[in-house]
């Protein structure tokens, strides 16, 4: 069964080629048409399929449409054509922490965050300890978040996420949170979903843990899909085309 159908999708961005540095600037280019923009393909024609319990891992150079296409299954963006499927409950590990109130405390940032995330109260007073343990912030609970350090606010945001029990989780390299223990603990927590028949979708340039986390592969270059399979032949094939170029 699959968990994502991912249908031909595509995705253009327009860049201006004039800077427009004030209000007035704009308006008189608007007046005068004098816009001008170049179209970049981020996205072109992509189709393929996550079974559920499935570990896919999506690798390439900068720029080559990772994010977007991770943001376009999260439903951050929209593709100007084709069309993507999610079944079941989906946590995206994108912009984590979006929604955060920095002069509320971690407290009452754990309640509006897992809101987002779909939990109702009862639930997330079942977890509550939870989170904070695997965060290692227990002590800091009642600080108020805008005496965080970024890295703080990550691990927090992180570990809610986790603990809302997706069924599928979309990941943008947010494993660089944290120190190497902390790694290797969000490591662990993705092992054990591995077991428990979650489905993952990783996006990363860690391509050891690219390797150590999924089954299966794709590589993009310029918004396609240059090949997809077998984790290890197809990091094999990326590291052959940089050394190329």
């Amino acid at each position: 069964m699959s968990a994502i159908t991912v249908d031909n999708i595509s995705k253009k961005f327009r860049i201006p080629h004039e800077k427009k540095n004030t209000v007035l600037q704009n308006i008189v280019g608007l007046v005068k048409r004098q816009f001008s923009y170049e179209e970049f393909w981020a996205l072109k024609d992509i189709s393929f399929e996550v079974n559920k319990g499935e570990a896919l891992g999506i690798i390439g150079r900068n720029g080559s449409g990772k994010s977007t296409l991770l943001k376009i299954m999260a439903r951050v963006l929209y593709p100007d054509s084709g069309s993507v499927t999610m079944n079941g409950k989906v946590a995206s590990f994108l912009q984590l922490g979006v929604g955060f109130q920095q002069e509320l405390t971690a407290r009452e940032n754990i309640y509006i965050y897992s809101s987002i995330l779909g939990l109702k109260r009862r639930q997330v007073n079942s977890i509550y300890d939870e989170i904070f343990d695997f965060a290692e912030l227990k002590k800091f609970e009642h600080m108020k978040l805008k005496n965080f350090s970024s890295g703080m606010s990550m691990r927090l945001a992180l570990s809610t996420a986790i603990h809302a029990n997706p069924d599928t989780m979309l990941i943008d390299e947010v494993f660089a949170v944290g120190d190497e223990a902390f790694k290797r603990k969000c490591a662990d927590k993705m092992d054990q979903f591995k077991a428990e028949g979650k489905t993952i979708v990783f996006v990363s340039h860690a391509l050891n843990t690219v390797k150590e986390l999924c089954q299966r592969t794709m590589l993009l270059n310029e918004g396609q899909i240059v090949t997809m399979g077998d984790t290890e032949k197809v990091i094999d094939h990326y590291l052959a085309m940089l050394q190329e170029k």
